[in-house]
This record gives C-alpha cells, structure tokens and sequence, in this order.
C-alpha cells in the first residue's frame, strides 16, 4: 500500500518560509510544546486535502498565510506540498496553493480544478467530505460523548449516503406535496360543478342592464360627433390663415438670406486680404530674423577666424621651442653613445692584461699528483663539516649582491625622477604664464561686454515685470480701504521697525498653489492679521489704530500666544498632511513657526473630500481636516464648505507676489533711465550688439582654454610633481635602508667567512706546512686572486654599462615622444590653416546672403502698405451691408410674430380633438373611422401647458389624428349647417340629454353584466380543473417512484458501512483491550431506515458487566471510541491516518495497549501519523518530528527530525525493532 513521504509547507500558519516536515515512516509522533505549531501540521493536511478555510480555524483562506493573523502577512501566498508514493514507488505531488481569497490545485506540478483534484485524491484512498484518515484534537473524547443521532450522522458522512440526505428529503417532500395536490385538485372539482349552475341565472339579469347602456352610449356619441366636426372646421379654417402668413415669412427670409450670403462674400474677401496682411507680416518677421541670425553668424565666422590665426601663430611658437628641445635631446644622445663605446674599448683592454698577468703566474706554486689527491680530499673533508656555515655564507653573499643590484638600480631611478621633476617645473612655468595671459584677456572682454549687458538685462527683466502686472491687473484691483491699510501699517513699520513682522500672509505662503485655499480656510480670520514680537508693542500699535481711526486690525503677539504641542502621530496618518507642513516661513522671520503653530494647531489637510471626511470621523477620535476645495470638518462635526468669497481671500497670495512686481517695476524703470542716458543713439546700439556678440565669441573660446589650463593642464602638472618629489624621497630613504641594511649582512657575511676559515685551517694545518704556506687560503689566493679580481672588475664593468644603457634609454623616449609632439604640432597648423580658409569662404556666403535678405524685407514692406489700403477698404464695405441685414431681420420679427399667434391658436384646437378623440377612446364609444384607428391614439391628456413643451411625441400624436378621416353619416345634416355662436348651445343640449340617461342608469341595480362572458369562463374553467386533477394524480404516482429509487441507493450505501463497520469492531475492540472478553456492539434504532434514527454503541470491557456507555471511565470511553474510528476507517482505508492528541484521556496502561495495537496496523496495512504529548507514547513510535517555536515580531514554528529505527524499545523486544526496521 502507499504511503506519506513529506509535506513540503510554505509560509502556511506558523510555518515561514519554505520548510520540509518528514520523512514519515510507517509509525509517526508529532511531539512539542503546546503553543509551538504541532495542530497545524494537521490542518498543513487538510488544506492539501481541499478542505474549505472554516474548518482550519480561520474566517479567510488568506488569513492562512504567514503572519495574517497580526495584520503583517509575510508573502502574498502561501501552499502546502504533499509528497504520497504509491504501491509502484512512484511519487504522486499534491499541491494547494493561496492567491487571494481562493486556491489553486496542482497535481505534479499541473494545475487542475477542485473536483478533479478530489476525484485523484479518492482514487488513492482519501476522501475528503468524509476525513477517513483524520481525526482531529478532541475528535476521540466527542465520539465517545455523542448521542444515538450524532453517531448516525457520523456513518452517514463515512458511508456517503450523506451526499443523498437532500435528495432524500426533497423527493420526500415532492411525493408529499403531489399526495397534497391530489387532494386539492379534487375538491376543487367539486367546487367548479355548483359554480356552473349559479352563473345561468345571472345571465338573463345582465342582458336588460346592457340595453339602456347602449342608450346612454349613443346619446355620448352623438355629442362628441359634433364638437369633432365642427373642429375640424375651425382647423381647416385657420391652416389656411396661417399658410398664407408663413409664405410672407419665407419671402421675406429668401430676401434676409441674400443679404447674409452678400455679406458673407464681404466678409470672406476681406478674410483673405486680412490673411494676406499677417502671411506678409509673417514673412517679415521671418526674413528680420534671418538677417538677424546671418548678421550673428557673419560675426561668429570672423571672430572665428581670427580664433584660429591667433591658434596657428601659438602652436607655430610651440612648434620652434619642440625642434629647439629637440635638437638639445640629440645632441645629449651623441654623448651618451660616445661614452658607452669609450667603456667599451676600456674592458676589452683591461681583459686582454689580465690575461698576460695569469699566463706569467703559471711558474708558481706546483702541487705533486699526491699532494693534490690529498688537497681535494681535504677539501672535501672541509666542505662537509662547514657545509652549513658554506650555505649560509652563500645565502648573505646572494642578498648582499641583490642589494648591491637595488640600490644601482634605485639610485638610476633617482636620476630619472630628478630630470623629471626639472622637466615639470619647467612645464608648469609655461601653463601659468598662459594662464595669466588668458586671464588678462578674459578681465578685458568682460569689461567691454559690461555696459551693454547690463541695459539688455534691465530692457528684458522690465518687460517680464510689465507683463505679469498686465496679467494680474493688480492696479484695477486694488481698492481705496486696502490701500488705506497698508498706509497705516507702513505708518505702524516706521514706529516699530524691529518689533513690527508684517502681515502674517506677507510673511508665509503655502508650499505649493494647490494648497491656497486649505491654508486661507484654516487660518480663517488671522489670515490679514499683524505678527508683532510681545504684547505691549501690539496695545500700543491698537492705540495708534483708535488715534488715527483706522480700520480695526487684528495683532498676534509672540510672546502672548499659548500654543498646545503638536501630535506627532498624525503625520503617519496616511493621506493627509499636517497643515504645519504645508506652510513654508519667510527665511527673515524664523520665529514666525510658533504662529504658524499656534493658527494651524493640529488640523490636517487631504487631497480629496472624501479623505477628508474619512480621516475626520472614521477613526477612533475625530479631528480637523480640510480638503483641497476649502471644505472644513470640524471635531464638533460642524462642515463647513468653500465659498467664491473664500476663494478671492486665496488670491491675496497671488497679489503678494504682485507687490513686489510693482516695486520692482519702479525700480527698474529709475535704473533704465540712468542707463539710456548713456546710449541714446539707435545706430550705435546695432554696432555695439554686434561688437558684443564678437567678444562674447572670443570670451567664450578664452574661457575654455583657460578653464582647460586651469582645471586640467595645471592640477596635472602639480599633481605630477607630487608624485614625483614624493617618489624621489621614497627612493632616498630606500636607498638609506638598503645601504644600512647592506652593511649589517655583510658584517655577519664576514664572521661567517672567520668560522669557516678557522675550520678550514684546523683541516688544512698538516698540508700547509707540507707545503711551506701559512694557511690554506694564502694557497688558494695566489690561484683563485686573479680571478676574482677579474670578476669584480667585469662586476663594475656591467653596473656602468647598465646605468648608460639605461640613460641611453630613456633620452631616446623623451626624444620620440618631443618628435611625436613637433609631429602632433605640425598637424594641428595644417589643420587650423584649412579651417582659417574655410571660414573666409563662410564670411563671404554669409556676406551676400544678407544683402539679399534685406533687399527682400524692404519689397515685403512695401508690399504690406498696398494690402493695408484694399483690407480697410472692405472693412467699410462689410458695415454698410450689415446695416441693409440689420432693417430686413426686424420686418422678419415682426412677421414672425403673427405666425407664432396663429400657430398658438392651432395648437388649440388640436388639443381639443385629441382629448375628445381620447375621451371616445376611453369610453368605447363606437365612433367610424374611414382611415385610421382609435387604437393609434396616444392616452396622454393634453391641455393648455401642452403649449410650451413642443416635443416630438406631441407632434408624433398630432400628425397620426390628422391621418385619421371619421365618418359623419352618423350626424344629421341639422347638426352640420350649424356654424358661429349656434354651436355652443347644441353642445348644452347635448350635454343634458346625456345627464339625464346617466341618472336613470346610476338609480338602477347593476346586475352582474359579465354573466355570459362569466358563463364561457366557469365552461372553460371546470375543464380545466378535470384536467389538473388527472395531471396531479400522474405526478404523484411519478413522484413514488423516484423517491423509493433514493432511498433504496441511500439504505445501500448506509448499510454496507454499518454492517462492515458492526463486523469489525469487536475484533478491533479486543485487540486494543489485549482480552478477548471484551465485546463492543451496534445497533440501529430504526431497522428500516438506520439512518432516519440513532445508532446505539456499547461496550463490555474485559472483567465488568454490561452498562451504558455513560458509565464508563474515562480510559474506557478512549478505548471504545478508538475502537469506533478504527473500525470505520476500516470500511474506507486510507494510505495512512493521522490522530491529534489522541492519547489525552488515557493512563499509562491504556497508552501502552493503543500504542501495541498502533504498532501493528503500522506494519500490516497502513501509515500512522500521531500528534502526542505523553513520552509513554511517542517513545515507541518510529520517528519522532519535533515542533518547537521561535520568536521574532511573530511566533514561527521549525520542525527536527529523529529516526528511532537504530534505538531498542527495550531489553525485550529491541531484537524485533532491527528486525522490523
């Protein structure tokens, strides 16, 4: 059989992050303390296994997520993994995800819908509706606790014939209610058979009453006929009338329309003359700036020019001193090659002599072969005992020579950095002369640009100033009361100068537009008021005030005002701003934040109405908010709303800005006049602009290059005689070190070589007085002194040639790259030479394209006089035509009128017909129509307000009653010739003979007047009923037999669980009670239908009679109920089961009896998962997973794992656990 792997949890309950609970084996406890996560293992398994949120112990799916339960979820989803391998060993993953409020099911990694996730799940063996291998915390004792009906429920979610228990009760409930149907259908057949006889003496009753009716009728239509035919007269009459004034208004609007399409040519002619006027104006403006900018380019390309002259005479200069540095540089070169083959010449020379010397010293000195067997041996013999002095002595000889070899090296090095540092110097002395020359030009060009710069920016920040005044139109706005305030406070500044602020509107304003009128709402009636320092300087400006009998004014004193602290919490609160913030003071009056406090307080101010109010009354206290409109929620509740007076408040902040604008204004006026004084004449102002776009050029070029000297050439410069004096000065100090340390190696290399030689001469004392020598080494000298002075000599020898190879060196790179520099030099006056001619050619195109653009602007101007005459000319044609317009619209009016009276009048009579056609509609009158039908008459009442409301259904009635032609045969010829006043005393006597048929008629008894038609439906109605009777007594049988279908499939499934589950038990019993005198039975209440009533369980346990289950301990009553879920999971297995704290009412000799019966369905049949607190318990089990908590902001649990396979349970039975594992 299959069997649970592992769950793999990610961010589920208290479980963060992704984390792996198992292996499981086949006997599995969950153990921990209480609090650390164990039960969400459990609910871990239902969730994978599709159970809904409900029953996890939240109200949401994603309350299942990672630290939703304190409002801090972790991750958006969360999904719990199960990994189940099957009989084959092959791995089936069954996944539920959360994404939001619902779930997403996976199977391998495949997403499916929910009931196919199910039907997989029950192919292995679980089914989720009936939890066949859960059992949760609690589940044991309320099984042993539950009442006959409960434990029927229980069978029935086992056996699943729960899922028809609705289907039961609804065919139940339609067999019922068809039995009920047929019994109402036949007495209501009886009733339908008495009716049929009362409805044939009504009949006879009804048809007397119907004939004075029709009477009635007639005399009705009579009437309406009438007045119908005489308003079509009046129609026909006034149509005419108002035909004829409507032909008088056409004409006179064909003549109106002529007179709009003359002044429409008019007006189009003198359009296009208008147009041509702004298209000439237009290419003026156009050809003007051309001339301007080929006038700024021509200047552009000489100051250019002359750039570049200027450029090639400087790299010119450069290029002499590169060729005179370089001739030096070869000159230096010859030299160092000459000595090198002087030192050359010396060697050879020197090798050559010694080589004469070491020939005439052969004659010295012989050694017999034996004596020279002897000596190799005894020098063999002193090599081997000064063998490690010999190392030694050779290890100091080879560091001494590699310091001999730095120091000739630092000290070549040395050399080089001191001509670097010369050569550096004598760069940086070059760029500082040049920059000071740059320098100097550059102070010149900016004097002359001065002047007429400085009337340019007057000129352009003027007329800035101008425009925005225009714009604002503060002189028109300002009013007499407000300019009187503003001379008392200038009166109240000249007083007060230091103690005086201003207007506390003058000196803040609101960080952005958007929050004017927020901050003009909330400052309310402070808005205007005067920020003075203390209180005796505001009573003493309030007596000024009353003295000179000014408008009052209000004062906030700094020292007098009591402001409350700010809450700090409210600027987390978000969607809104604290007002404070939104304010920004003037940088002159710092102390002006306690009055921004002290006005502001602790309101808010939010972008919306709605988060305004939100923000005011949602929470848990109110506060004062304001939104962006200038509506106000006070704490009271009061809401107050912006206004347009609230909104003119707001543009003094505007008008703030104005005042400064006009003092600006006046002060640059005095300043332009000071200037134009200077410059008065117009032709020198063009020269001076162009002289002045030259210099800028030349500034501009004089900028960059002294900005390159300045920034770069220089900074480099002293930069690389830093590092080069600080290299020298390295090298210095390394070559002291060196030296130092040289002397101390060669000093030990000395008391070495003296322990050699004493052991040498211990060796060597019998063979140097053989020979006749004092030591060894007077021998060896004589021998090995030629050599080694001839070493020492090519030593020397090699040292100069390398410091000459060296120089030689690096005098051929300084020369290459002066060479590559002339080189560089040379190109760059090729260059600049070719641009020079380049930009004479430009001058030149330049210069005729001006001529050519001024010579079109003059032929464009005189041009635009000739148009000017021909567009004032038509001007005065257009006006005298709209004068002719102006006399035919108001003889149009007029005719207009009289149509609009007749139309009145005809809207009348219409009205009138068509309710007199409505009225005969809504009685049924009869009237004969030879087109049209009473049936297309709108039932509207219209009347007289009909008038004013011109609608298309009202035209739509009108045109469909006059379609409609009625037949007047009816009427006598009396009634038709009548005309005038005669026709309104007919409709009197009309009206009266009507009355008085509608008297007689309401005096009488109405009999049932729907006797024969009553007598066709209580016909049609008895048929009906013997119909329905038949039908009902059809459905009832139907009804029978599905409902017998139902219950025979419900008492299937139910008996097939109760009969297996009855079977099973008390084996299950005695097994977990370790006595075969246990019993447990069941029995059904209801033998029929077992699961319409309760289920009794009892049990007899081992050495006790038979009693009620009640009356069992508490261990017993656990027992009795594991053996019920035991027994039913039997009836629909599952891979494995899982028990929730299902040792809890147990004693430690039940515990062992449950754990032996666990142990060994463990091994036959299925995989079990215990969730357990007791050691009794879980010490037997296979693998202990342990749940233990970890704190942080939120409590998570982690799970370790032990596998007790390799520990014995006891001395007993340890052998069977290695066997078993």
């Amino acid at each position: 059989m299959g069997f649970l792997k592992q769950l793999d949890v990610d961010n589920f309950k208290s479980w963060r992050g992704k984390q792996v609970i198992g292996p499981f084996k086949r006997f599995n406890c969950i153990i921990g303390t209480n609090g650390s996560g164990k039960s969400n293992v459990m609910d871990a398994l239902s969730f994978v296994m599709g159970e809904r949120a409900a029953t996890l112990r939240v109200k949401h799916t994603r309350d299942l997520i990672h630290g939703a339960h304190i409002g801090k979820p972790v991750s958006t989803t969360a999904s719990v993994t199960m990994r189940y391998c099957d009989d084959n060993g092959e791995e089936l993953n069954f996944c539920r995800s959360i994404s939001g409020d619902s779930s997403e099911y996976r199977i391998n990694g495949r997403q499916i819908t929910l009931a196919k996730y199910t039907e997989e799940l029950e192919k292995i063996g679980i089914v989720t509706k009936a939890r066949n291998c859960l059992v949760f915390q609690g589940a044991v004792e309320s099984i042993a606790m539950k009442n006959p009906k409960e434990r029927t429920k229980m069978f029935e979610r086992i056996s699943q014939s729960l899922e028809l228990s609705d289907d039961y009760d609804r065919k139940k409930e339609a067999l019922q209610k068809a039995k009920e149907d047929t019994q109402f259908h036949f007495n209501k057949k009886r009733t339908a058979t008495a009716e049929k006889k009362q409805v044939s003496s009504e009949k006879v009753e009804a048809q007397k009453y119907q004939e004075l009716v029709d009477d009635l009728n007639q005399g009705r239509l009579q009437l309406n006929l009438f007045q119908l035919y005489h308003n079509e007269q009046g129609l026909s009459a006034l149509s005419k009338t108002l035909r004829k004034r409507q032909e008088a208004v056409a004409g006179q609007k064909t003549g109106l329309n002529g007179w709009e399409q003359s002044i429409k040519a008019q007006k189009k002619e003198h359009g296009r003359f208008t147009r041509e006027l702004q298209q000439i104006e237009k290419e003026i403006r156009g050809q003007e700036q051309t001339l301007s900018l080929r006038r700024s380019q021509y200047i552009k390309a000489k100051v250019n020019t002359s750039h570049h002259l200027k450029k090639v005479d400087d790299t010119r200069g450069a290029l002499e001193k590169s060729q005179r540095m370089g001739a030096k540089k070869e000159e230096e070169l010859a030299e160092f090659h000459q000595e090198l083959q002087e030192l050359e010449r010396a060697w050879r020379d020197y090798e050559r002599h010694a080589q004469e010397e070491l020939t005439d010293r052969k004659a010295d000195i012989q050694l017999e072969e034996e004596q020279l067997e002897r000596y190799k041996e005894l020098k063999e013999l002193a090599r081997k005992q000064g063998a490690l002095l010999s190392q030694q002595t050779k290890k100091m000889h080879w560091e001494v020579k590699a310091d001999h070899q730095k120091i000739e090296f630092d000290q070549r090095r040395k050399k080089e950095v001191e001509v670097s540092i010369k050569h550096s110097h004598t760069q940086l002395g070059d760029f500082t002369r040049r920059a000071d020359k740059l320098e100097e030009y550059t102070n010149t060009c900016k004097s002359s640009l001065e002047e007429s710069r400085q009337q340019e920016e007057v000129n352009q920040e003027l007329g800035e100033v101008l425009g925005e005044l225009q714009n604002a139109r503060l002189d028109s706005q300002e009013s007499k009361r407000q300019q009187q305030r503003n001379e008392v406070l200038e009166n109240l500044r000249r007083l007060y100068p230091d103690t005086l602020f201003g207007r506390l509107v003058d000196l803040c304003s609101p960080i952005h537009k958007k929050y004017q009128l927020a901050v003009t709402k909330v400052f309310g009636r402070y808005m205007n008021a005067i920020v003075v320092s203390s209180e005796k300087v505001a009573r003493d400006c309030i007596r000024f005030i009353k003295e000179e009998r000014a408008e009052p004014e209000t004062f906030l004193p700094i020292d007098y005002l009591d402001v409350s602290p700010l809450n700090e919490r409210l600027r987390g609160v978000r969607g809104a701003k604290m007002m404070v913030d939104v304010v920004q003071c003037s940088p002159t009056a710092p102390q002006l934040k306690k009055v921004i406090q002290f006005v502001c307080g602790n309101a808010l101010v939010c972008e919306t109405l709605k988060e305004a109010r939100a923000i005011a009354f949602d929470g848990p206290e109110r506060l004062k908010t304001v939104a962006l409109d200038g509506t106000m929620f006070s704490k009271s509740g009061v809401i107050s709303g912006g206004s347009s007076h609230l909104r003119s408040k707001a543009r003094r902040w505007d008008e703030k800005d104005m005042t400064k604008l006009k003092e600006l204004k006046e002060q640059l006026t005095a300043e332009l006049r000071g200037l134009v004084k200077l410059k008065r004449k117009e032709p020198e102002l063009k020269q001076i602009q162009s002289q002045a776009q030259g210099v800028q050029t030349r500034l501009k070029y004089s900028h960059t290059e002294l900005d390159t000297l300045r920034k770069k050439s220089i900074p480099n410069c002293h930069a690389e005689m830093s590092r080069l004096e600080a290299e020298l000065a390295n090298v210095e100090s390394q070559l002291e070190m060196q030296k130092e340390n040289m002397e101390i190696k060669e000093l030990e290399m000395k008391k070495l070589q003296d322990r050699i030689n004493q052991m040498e001469d211990v060796v060597f004392s019998d063979f140097c007085a053989e020979i006749g020598v004092a030591n060894i080494r007077e021998y060896e000298q004589e021998h090995l002194k030629q050599q080694q002075d001839v070493d020492r000599k090519r030593l020397e020898f090699e040292s100069q040639r390398t410091c000459l190879k060296a120089q030689l060196e690096y005098e051929q790179g300084q020369l290459e790259q002066q060479r590559k520099k002339m080189k560089k030099l040379e190109e760059t006056i090729a260059k600049e030479q070719c641009r020079v001619e380049e930009q004479k050619q430009e001058e030149e195109k330049l210069l005729v394209v001006m001529e050519e653009s001024q010579s079109k602007v003059l032929d464009l101007k005189n041009h635009l006089l000739g148009k000017k005459t021909q567009a004032s000319e038509s001007k005065a044609q257009v006006d005298q035509t709209m004068k002719s317009l102006q006399e035919s619209s108001r003889e149009q009016v007029k005719l207009q009128r009289e149509v609009i009276s007749a139309e009145t009048a005809l809207e009348q009579l219409r009205i009138w017909k068509h309710n007199l056609l409505l009225g005969c509609k809504i009685q049924g009158l009869p009237i004969t129509l030879l087109s049209g039908s009473l049936d297309e008459i709108s039932e509207v009442q219209l009347d007289s307000e009909s008038l004013t409301e011109s609608t298309c259904t009202t035209m739509d009635i009108y045109e469909r009653e006059a379609l409609m032609v009625i037949d007047y045969s009816g009427l006598g010829a009396e009634l038709k010739d009548l005309a005038g006043e005669e026709v309104d005393p007919q409709v009197e006597r009309l009206k009266e003979t009507v009355s008085s048929l509608e008297g007689v008629l309401q005096r009488s008894t109405a009999p049932n007047l729907k006797a024969l038609e009553k007598m066709r439906v209580v016909k049609d109605k008895f048929q009906g009923v013997v119909d329905a009777f038949d039908a009902s007594t059809k459905a009832a049988r139907r009804s029978n037999q599905e409902f017998e279908q139902v219950k025979a499939k419900r008492f299937r499934l139910f008996s097939q669980c109760f009969e297996h589950v009855s079977v099973v038990i008390d084996q299950i019993y005695k097994q977990l009670c370790r006595n075969t005198s246990a019993q447990a039975i069941l029995s059904a209440e209801n033998p029929d239908e077992p699961y319409l009533d309760g289920i009794n369980y009892n049990c007899i346990a081992p050495g006790k009679r038979f009693m009620a289950m009640d009356n069992l301990s508490g261990g017993e009553k656990a027992i009795a109920a594991l053996a019920l879920v035991f027994a039913i999971h039997s009836f629909r297995p599952a891979p494995f089961f899982v028990l929730d704290e299902v040792d809890a009412a147990l004693d430690n000799t039940n515990i062992g009896k449950v754990t032996s019966f666990i142990r060994e369905q463990s091994r036959e049949s299925l995989q079990i998962i215990v969730i357990s607190l007791k050691e009794e318990f879980y010490s037997r089990a296979d693998a202990l997973l342990g749940v233990y908590p970890e704190f942080n902001e939120c409590m998570f649990s982690r799970m370790l794992t032990l596998d007790l396979s390799p520990y014995p349970l006891n001395e007993e039975n340890g052998t069977e656990r290695e066997k078993e594992m």
